[in-house]
């Protein structure tokens, strides 16, 4: 089982004062086999959500999901993720190769996982 996690920096966005601002935090990117649909994302709080694979690749072409999840691509080499809970918002901002390269070795992973085919 070959699980994906990779260690990214990425941006959370807030409107508190531009002085406080901590510069990129480390983020957790991860996907499991076991899953294959869906990927994580984990926060330096701890905080982890898991969502749609699909909504991840979409959000990197066009604004995408509804509920406690939304992507979105943020000009030419950034891309928003948008996470929503019962303790407020946090607006996540990542490089976009980041991300392409997370989804890159996803789809690798799943295909090692898939079973060999057996031709005649």
């Amino acid at each position: 089982m070959s699980v994906v996690e990779q260690y990214a920096r990425a941006h959370i966005v807030t409107d508190d004062d531009p002085r406080d601002d901590p510069g990129a935090v480390p983020v957790v990117l991860r996907y499991d086999p076991e899953e294959p649909r869906s990927v994580r994302v984990r926060l330096p709080d701890r905080h982890e959500w898991t969502f749609s694979r699909a909504l991840l690749e979409q959000g990197l072409r066009a604004p995408t999901g509804t509920g406690e999840v939304r992507v979105w691509p943020c000009g030419r080499v950034q891309a928003v993720v948008e996470f929503h809970s019962a303790g407020g918002v946090s607006v996540v901002q990542f490089e976009t190769r980041t991300l392409t390269r997370f989804l890159r070795r996803t789809y690798t992973a799943a295909a090692a996982e898939a079973p060999a085919v057996a031709h005649r």
